[in-house]
């Protein structure tokens, strides 16, 4: 296939496009809360907290709508086995917006945090907040990974060009605007990008659903045309796996940060949950082309198109069936448009996460664990250190790694696995500590391991109830390979594991200590008594543009029966205490 000019000139349109629009959106709010008296990295981290619902919808919404949201639905719809049944994003992730916009984005955004792990730090120490940190930041680095890598074989199959060239490319305009104007440049450029992509998908539909080879989808979506009906169906025997799958999505899609550096940059926690509110309708409706593509990628008759006869999931490009269909049911001009639309989509989420990952680093790593005394200056400079060397190392494991997808796949169940029932502990549960805490992490971790993970050909050492071996027949090298899948929803039981045992930990722990049964000197971890803990003044360096009627009281319980563990009503009120005061041991 020869290089397409036209290809290559609207790749280049396009990125000089969004790198003027960073540019321009990091120079028009070089000043933004300086004069109110902000620290620079905090307004690199979340602005000057005045993101409107204008940009903060359109940033939230594609943070989420990435290339591997549009790639991934559009593949699952098209997969025999599979079909819209199987196709959990859209729903998934938007109900995971509506659940953090309902009960997480409030109590963070009141408390003027910066980062999602301030309440780990704040309550657990900066110990605890940095382990808290490594699937945190795995989770981030491997999402960006695996996207990079998506974005090269998108453009290999429409434009023959170097994948590692565009990958290259791409990943450093991003890097580059993110350094100049951090959540500015990426809130505005994910405008334009959110505009490319439903504009590039949408204007490429109707253009695939006139091709001649195509099927009416209308049929296909129920009876088998070239293929099963892409509607797809659940097996009884897969529903808990198909429950697991969507719990991992709803709730495991909270506890990022590039979630949360949304939440705490609108202007008030009631701004907070309705970016969230129109982020869940825009995942939904951003879907829908990439519905509609996989069900034309079903109903087509390939043997009809410059493809040939042998369709993509016999050949394994199952994953790659949306540029397919672009490619060969589209004119060229028009697969143009889609080419863009997959392009935005996946800088619109590789630069959220580099900067969500070096924010975390920066402030919970560097300043509160290692130096507090670090100055302004000190803390942007290794965070646009950090968003480099995170921007590059997510680079080289997109061109070097070929298990990067089995990494993604690994460190987001372990983000739901681990940080979301400790997320829930910090923000609703009176009283749990650093022992509950670290109980919580080893038994998630374990239980979530002992799984296996067959993406990274990681044999499972605990085979829960229901388990069966399977084959996977790889259509081009003939070879068979041999996996066990689990059935059981061991994702979420282990989320409950992790969930229990840190409560259960924190309040035996405080119980055996505050009694007497075992001495205070054996309290090495400083948890229950002289705990150290990062007060709100520590946390928060500039309240002033924080509405004082909405800061919430967080402190510490130490006492209290049990039966008050799950009314900690502070955090669901506005009102309250002023957060400034320092949190001690009662």
């Amino acid at each position: 296939m020869a290089i397409h000019a036209e290809g290559i000139v609207a790749i280049v349109i396009f990125y000089l496009l969004i790198l003027c629009v960073g540019i321009w959106a990091a120079w028009k709010n070089k000043d933004s809360g300086v004069g109110e008296g902000s620290d620079r990295s905090e307004i690199i981290m979340v602005g000057g907290r005045d993101i409107g619902l204008f940009v903060g919808g359109f940033t939230m919404t594609a943070t989420w709508v990435g290339g591997g949201y549009i790639n991934g639905t559009a593949e699952y719809v098209y997969l025999p086995d599979f079909g819209l049944a199987w196709a959990q994003a859209p729903f998934g992730y938007a109900m995971s917006l509506v659940v953090g916009g309902l009960f997480f984005a409030k109590p963070m955004r009141s408390r003027g945090y910066v980062t999602m792990l301030d309440p780990f730090q704040q309550i657990y120490g900066k110990r605890m907040g940095g382990l808290l940190f490594i699937p945190a930041l795995m989770g981030e680095i491997f999402w960006s990974a695996a996207i990079l890598s998506a974005l090269g074989a998108t453009l290999s199959v429409i434009v023959d060009i170097d994948i590692n060239m565009s990958v290259i490319i791409s990943a450093m305009i991003a890097i580059f605007y993110t350094l100049v104007g951090g959540l500015y440049s990426v809130a505005y450029t994910d405008v334009v990008q959110l505009f490319c992509i439903f504009l590039g998908l949408w204007i490429s539909v109707p253009f695939a659903l006139a091709n001649p080879a195509v099927a009416d989808i209308g049929v296909s979506a129920k009876k088998a045309i070239y293929q099963t009906a892409w509607l797809g169906k659940i097996e009884p025997e897969d529903a808990w796996l198909w429950a697991d799958n969507f719990f991992l999505l709803m709730l495991g899609g909270i506890p990022w940060q590039v979630y949360f550096q949304r939440v705490l940059s609108a202007s008030s926690a009631t701004y907070a949950q309705v970016l969230s509110f129109l982020a869940a309708f825009g995942c939904l409706v951003m879907a829908v082309p990439s519905v509609l593509i996989g069900a034309i990628g079903a109903s087509t008759d390939w043997n009809q198109t410059s493809y040939g006869a042998i369709p993509p999931k016999d050949k394994d490009q199952s994953d790659m069936i949306l540029p397919i269909v672009l490619q060969h049911l589209c004119p060229s001009y028009i697969s143009f448009f889609g080419l863009g639309a997959v392009s935005a989509a996946v800088m619109s989420s590789a630069d959220s996460s580099i900067l969500s990952a070096s924010s975390m680093f920066a402030r919970n790593i560097y300043h509160l664990a290692f130096r507090q005394s670090a100055s302004d200056r000190e803390i942007v400079w290794v965070m646009r250190i950090t968003i480099f060397v995170f921007g590059s190392l997510a680079t080289a494991m997109a061109l070097l790694t070929g298990t990067v997808y089995g990494l993604w796949y690994l460190s987001s169940d372990l983000v739901y696995v681990i940080i979301f029932p400790q997320l829930i502990c910090v923000l609703f549960i009176k009283g749990t500590n650093t022992y509950g805490s670290v109980a919580g992490y080893v038994f998630g971790l374990l239980l979530r391991i002992g799984g296996g993970e067959p993406y990274l050909k990681l044999p499972p050492f605990i085979y829960y109830p229901g388990w069966v071996a399977q084959e996977k027949i790889h259509h081009l090298t003939g070879d068979v390979e041999h996996y066990v899948q689990q059935r059981f929803p061991f994702k979420s039981i282990s989320m409950l594991a992790s969930f229990v045992a840190n409560v259960a930990f924190s309040y035996l722990t405080k119980y055996l200590f505050e009694s007497g049964t075992v001495s205070h000197k054996y309290d090495f971890l400083d948890a229950v008594h002289s705990k150290e803990v990062m007060d709100k003044t520590t946390l928060v360096g500039n309240q002033d543009n924080i509405i004082l009627s909405e800061l919430a009281p967080v402190r510490q319980a130490l006492g209290g029966a049990l039966a008050g563990t799950f009314t900690n009503t502070d955090v669901l009120s506005d009102d309250g205490e002023s957060s400034g005061e320092s949190l001690h041991n009662e």
